[in-house]
C-alpha cells in the first residue's frame, strides 16, 4: 500500500512500505507527520487489511471525504484513489498494483482540484460564536467552562509561575495542554463547533485578553467596551456596534482585568473596585467591578494607533482645515498657552499629542497624566504618572502633587493630560510664571463652558479665592481654547478656535472666535455636511509674532 500526501502549495510526498497499522499526526511518534496546528498530535489510526484501508478518527478537527466528515471513534473503510482531507492536506491511498496509474491521477489539474477542496472545506466550516442559536451559545459557553477548568488542573497553578515565563513559552505550554484536552473531550463536543476557532479563543483567554484580542489587532477599532461577560461593543470607524464575542464567565473577565492592572503595580478588588491602567502599547484602560458595577465586571479600552498621527493626518480626516493647522502650529511655536476642550471620545488627547509635536526639540517638557497616553517625539521629555493609594490607603500621589513638583524641575513647558480638579489652580499659576506654551485638556461642550469649568476646578483646590481673582488668573493664563467635538456621524472635528482676551469691567471673561465649523446639514448617508471657516477676526498677538520673527501668512484669516 502506498500513501501520497498532497500539500496546499501543490507539492507532494509519498510513503511506501507502511506497516499494517500506523498513526497519522502532527508530530512524532506519528508514522506520517503532517505539521499543522489544525492536525492533532494523534489525528487518526490507519489499518491495512487484505488490500483495504480502514481509519479511526481520534482528532479534534476531523477527517473529510469531500464535505462529509467521518464519524469520530468509528473504524471506517476509506475509498482508494480518492482524496481524503486532513486539515490542509490531501491524502490518497493506492494499492501496489495501481502505483503507475496513480502518477497520472495526481496530475497538476488534480492537485489544484484537491487544493480547492481543502480550502472550500475550511471556508464552509461554521465559526464558533457566529450565527449560532441561543441554545448553541449556551452549550458552547459550558464547553469553554469545562475546558478552562481542565486546563487549570493540567497546568497545576501551584507550580507554574505565569509572571516569570516569557509570553511565547507560556503560549506553547498552554497550546500543548489545549491539544490534549480537546483530544480527551472529542466525544463531548458537537460537530457544529469549529475546534480551531474554539482552541484559538481559549488560548487568547488564558495567555492574552480573551475575545478582545481580535479587536486589539483590528486597526479600524478605536474603542472596546465590555458591558458584562456576554455583551461587548466596539467603536469601529466612528460607529459603536455590538459584537458577537463573549467571555466564558465573570471569573474569566476578572482574570483578564487583573492581568492588565498587575504589571503596572495596581490592584482591583472589592475594597478598590475601580482602576485606570494601560496596555503595553499605551492603550488606556478603565475597569470597574462589583459592588459598583451591578451587572458584573465592566471594562473599557481606548486603543492607541500604531503610529503617531500628524497634523496632515487630521487635515486629511477633516478634523480641521489647513489654515487652522497653520494657526495652531504658530500658537505652539509662539508659546501660547492652550487648553483643548471637548467631550469624552472627542479626540482631545490625540490633538494634544499632535500639537505637542510642534514644540522645538531644544525645550525641556514635563508631561503629567493619570494614565500615560502622550507619545511625544522629542527626546527631552520627562513623563510623570499619578499613583493611587496602597492597601492601607497611603502613598497616593495626585496630579496636583506632580504639577507642584514639576515646577521644581526647571521645565520650559508643562503638559497636563487632563485637568479635573484642584490641579487647575497650580496649572494656571505655572502658565503665569514663566512656563508659557504649556497645554492641557478639559471636559466641556463649548469654550464658554470650559472657562466656567476652570472656575469650578480652581475652587476645588480648597483655596478661598474671590471669583474676580479666579477669572483674572484664568484670563491671564489661557491664550487659546480649541473646542473638539464628536459629531453624530462619528467624525471628530475642531468646531471652534477661540482667543481669550481678558476680563471686562464686570469681570466677565472676554473671548473672540478665530475659526469655526459651520454645519449645513446631514446627507442621505447620515454624514455631516459643513465646512471650517475663519471668522475674519485677527488675533491680538499677531503683532507680537511678527516682532519675534514668526512669519504669519497674510491670507490665513481670510473668510
Amino acid at each position: 500500500m502506498k500513501l501520497t500526501v498532497v500539500f496546499k502549495d501543490g507539492s507532494k510526498k509519498e510513503f511506501e512500505n507502511l506497516p499494517e497499522k500506523f498513526i497519522i499526526g502532527r508530530e512524532p511518534p506519528a508514522h506520517v507527520v503532517l505539521p499543522s496546528p489544525v492536525v492533532s498530535r494523534k489525528h487518526c489510526t490507519v489499518e491495512i487489511e487484505n488490500g483495504k484501508v480502514f481509519v479511526t478518527d481520534t482528532s479534534s478537527n476531523g477527517i473529510f471525504i469531500g464535505q462529509n466528515r467521518l464519524e469520530r471513534g468509528k473504524k471506517i473503510e476509506l475509498p482508494l484513489n480518492n482524496p481524503v482531507i486532513i486539515g490542509e492536506f490531501g491524502l490518497i491511498f493506492t494499492t501496489d498494483e495501481e502505483k503507475g496509474g496513480t502518477q497520472q491521477k495526481l496530475s497538476e489539474p488534480e492537485i489544484k482540484k484537491q487544493r480547492v477542496e481543502v480550502k472550500s472545506h475550511h471556508k464552509k466550516e461554521p465559526k464558533a460564536g457566529k450565527k449560532l442559536t441561543p441554545e448553541q451559545l449556551d452549550a458552547l459557553s459550558g464547553i469553554r467552562d469545562k475546558i478552562h477548568k481542565r486546563l487549570l488542573e493540567l497546568l497545576d497553578l501551584r507550580w507554574v509561575d505565569f509572571t516569570s515565563k516569557p509570553d511565547e513559552e507560556l503560549k506553547n505550554l498552554v497550546n500543548k495542554k489545549l491539544d490534549l484536552i480537546l483530544d480527551q473531550m472529542r466525544g463531548d463536543i458537537p460537530a457544529w463547533v469549529d475546534l480551531t476557532t474554539l482552541k484559538k479563543e481559549m488560548l487568547d483567554e488564558v495567555v492574552g485578553l480573551g475575545p478582545l484580542e481580535d479587536f486589539l489587532r483590528d486597526d479600524d477599532v478605536s474603542e472596546i467596551m465590555v458591558i458584562h461577560k456576554d455583551l461587548i461593543y466596539v467603536e469601529k470607524k466612528g460607529k459603536i456596534v455590538e459584537t458577537d464575542k463573549r467571555f466564558s464567565s465573570d471569573a474569566a473577565l476578572m482574570a483578564i482585568i487583573e492581568r492588565i492592572v498587575a504589571p503596572i503595580g495596581k490592584r482591583i478588588d472589592e475594597s478598590q473596585p475601580l482602576v485606570d491602567a494601560r496596555l503595553k502599547d499605551g492603550s488606556r484602560v478603565n475597569a470597574i467591578i462589583p459592588p459598583l458595577a451591578l451587572k458584573g465586571p465592566c471594562l473599557t479600552i481606548r486603543k492607541f494607533g500604531k503610529k503617531n498621527l500628524t497634523i496632515e493626518d487630521l487635515v486629511r480626516f477633516g478634523t480641521l482645515n489647513k489654515p487652522m493647522a497653520t494657526f495652531l502650529e504658530l500658537c505652539v511655536k509662539g508659546r501660547k498657552n492652550i487648553i483643548i476642550s471637548g467631550g469624552t471620545g472627542s479626540g482631545k488627547t490625540t490633538l494634544l499629542n499632535v500639537l505637542s509635536s510642534f514644540i522645538p526639540p531644544n525645550e525641556r517638557i514635563v508631561t503629567i497624566e493619570d494614565a500615560a497616553e502622550l507619545r511625544l517625539p522629542q527626546k527631552h521629555v520627562v513623563s510623570l504618572e499619578s499613583k493611587p493609594p496602597n492597601v492601607e490607603g497611603k502613598g497616593e500621589i495626585t496630579i496636583r502633587d506632580l504639577v507642584k513638583n514639576a515646577l521644581r524641575m526647571r521645565p520650559d513647558r508643562i503638559i497636563v493630560g487632563e485637568c479635573r480638579g484642584g490641579e487647575a489652580l497650580d496649572m494656571l499659576q505655572a502658565m503665569n510664571t514663566g512656563h508659557a506654551g504649556s497645554m492641557t485638556t478639559g471636559h466641556a461642550n463649548s469654550p464658554d463652558d470650559i472657562l466656567r469649568r476652570l472656575e469650578t476646578m480652581v475652587l476645588m483646590s480648597g483655596m478661598e479665592l474671590p471669583i474676580r481673582a479666579i477669572r483674572d488668573q484664568i484670563a491671564s493664563a489661557i491664550d487659546i481654547i480649541v473646542q473638539q467635538q464628536r459629531l453624530s456621524d462619528g467624525s471628530r472635528k475642531i468646531t471652534s478656535i477661540t482667543e481669550v482676551l481678558g476680563v471686562d469691567d464686570d469681570y466677565n471673561i472676554v473671548t473672540e472666535e478665530v475659526f469655526r465649523f459651520e454645519q449645513a446639514g446631514i446627507d442621505s448617508e447620515g454624514k455631516v455636511i459643513g465646512k471650517h471657516t475663519a471668522t475674519g477676526y485677527l488675533p491680538s498677538f499677531l503683532a507680537d509674532f511678527k516682532a519675534r520673527g514668526i512669519p504669519v501668512p497674510e491670507d490665513l484669516f481670510r473668510v
